[in-house]
């Protein structure tokens, strides 16, 4: 009789939430602990509190260890966020990416490092783009900064910290950094000219066995000696690997949390627009994966106030339909397909709790129609993450790309079957496909008027 495959660990590190899940050897779930991600204020800036997440991490695998046999860990985290070592410590603190860059170092940076064309990374504003944050630092903690050895990014950052090993990874390098040139699957010209390249580690896959956990982590956790740490992956990448790995055909991945990601397998790379923030992610094989993005969850929060209760059903989108109330866009200002637009919610003052949840998912589903018209997505489209157990959100973009099938995958957070694939991958075995329940649209017809006339109230910009 063969033995049970060991279960593997996935540590998420989102920017709302930290998640550590256990799945058994066939991908399903067991456990989860979560906390929220913190964020210092400063000195000397916003940054990630990493050492209280770190204790977090050790406390609950020593935790999970007596109920599992963990044999992988996977770090999983979100983009724009790197660690600078001077040797094993970290030379600055971890910067958070809303922290605000003055406007003359930001002017000074985009003479230099703005390359479109060869990056598919756009100008986002506060630190989204991890090179300007990278040029601030440098320009205001120049001793500390000359102290740097390695760049690391987020996901690597923490499978160092379990590990002891510095590698690097593509997935977080082609995040909106300004570092990468997709296309070439090298650093780009303004990371070599500024020297970010070479502190880079070594490049490898992000199923790659970077070590064992650490002599410290094992004496902290009883984890065993033969279990392994991956290099990890960027968080929206690894919803779209869940799917990438076993399929070739085109289809697109509605990565969804605090960010809502469009990732379009098979769009072309001209489709992409940088005024309306859309840019080059790169998947876990290397190539570049055209995708549009907008801050989903946090618009979704603003537009359905406190008094939201759970996930709206298709049923709560009838009287929003009926009565006419429309939010307009935007309501966080961390990017997205409307620059400059000033969020407000009109004629939605006869709306009810459950109401305003629905007003707010069918926002959210226009603006991702928006952003998978723009792309020219093609194929099958497949919702994970928060807004996947969202049905209003569901049905209202089944019934706006009503040529497109849509499907809900069943991994609630949207990252763990990637973790799985990754673990698939690593053991050599390709991936499984991950579950997915189809989409039956809301009224078609009904949301095309109100779709078009949402469009017009928005303006010009949002015709695709």
């Amino acid at each position: 009789m063969t033995a049970p495959r060991p279960c593997r660990a996935v540590l998420d590190v989102g920017k709302t939430h930290a998640r550590l899940c256990v799945v058994d050897g066939g991908g399903r779930p067991l456990e989860t602990l979560r906390r929220r991600s913190e964020v210092g204020p400063g000195p000397p800036y916003r940054h990630l509190d990493t050492d209280s997440l770190f204790d977090w991490v050790l406390d609950g695998l020593a935790s999970l260890r007596t109920r599992h046999d963990i044999g992988s860990i996977v770090p999983v985290a979100h983009g724009a966020t790197a660690a600078l070592l001077a040797g094993e410590d970290l030379a600055l603190p971890v910067l958070d990416y809303e922290q605000e860059i003055p406007a003359r170092a930001s002017v000074a940076y985009d003479r230099q490092a703005r390359d479109f064309a060869h990056t598919g990374s756009p100008r986002l504003p506060v630190g989204l783009n991890l090179g300007r944050q990278l040029f601030w630092q440098r320009e205001a903690f120049p001793v500390e900064v000359a102290r740097a050895t390695d760049l690391l990014l987020h996901p690597q950052y923490w499978a160092y910290r379990l590990s002891g090993a510095k590698v690097a990874e593509v997935t977080s390098l082609g995040c909106h950094t300004d570092l990468w040139e997709p296309s070439a699957g090298a650093p780009s010209s303004f990371a070599r000219s500024a020297g970010w390249a070479d502190l880079l580690p070594p490049v490898v896959p992000a199923w790659a066995t970077v070590g064992a956990p650490s002599a410290d982590v094992r004496s902290r956790t009883g984890l065993a000696a033969d279990c392994r740490v991956l290099a990890g992956i960027h968080d929206s990448n690894a919803s779209f690997l869940a799917h990438r790995a076993p399929r070739t055909d085109d289809f697109c991945v509605v990565s969804t949390g605090t960010w809502v990601v469009c990732m379009a397998h098979g769009a072309e790379w001209g489709s992409l627009r940088e005024e309306r923030d859309m840019l080059a992610n790169v998947d876990a094989f290397g190539g570049p994966v055209p995708s549009a993005r907008f801050m989903g969850g946090r618009e979704y929060a603003a537009i359905a106030g406190d008094g939201a209760a759970g996930a709206p059903s298709r049923a709560d989108l009838e009287p929003v339909m009926q009565g006419g109330a429309l939010a307009l866009p935007v309501f966080a200002s961390g990017g997205g397909p409307f620059p400059g637009g000033r969020g407000r919610s009109i004629d939605a003052g006869y709306l009810d709790a459950a109401g305003r949840g629905a007003l707010a998912a069918l926002y959210c589903a226009l603006v991702t129609d928006t952003c998978l018209d723009l792309l020219g997505a093609r194929g099958d489209i497949v919702v994970e993450g928060r807004f996947a157990a969202n049905e209003a959100y569901a049905a209202a973009l089944a019934g706006l790309r009503p040529d497109q099938n849509v499907a809900v995958s069943l991994d609630a957070t949207g990252t763990v079957a990637g973790a799985v694939a990754l673990c698939d991958l690593a053991d050599g075995r390709p991936p499984s496909p991950p579950s997915l329940v189809a989409v039956s649209p809301y009224d078609p017809a009904s949301l095309d008027r109100y779709r078009a006339r949402w469009r017009e109230r928005v303006g010009s910009t949002a015709d695709a």
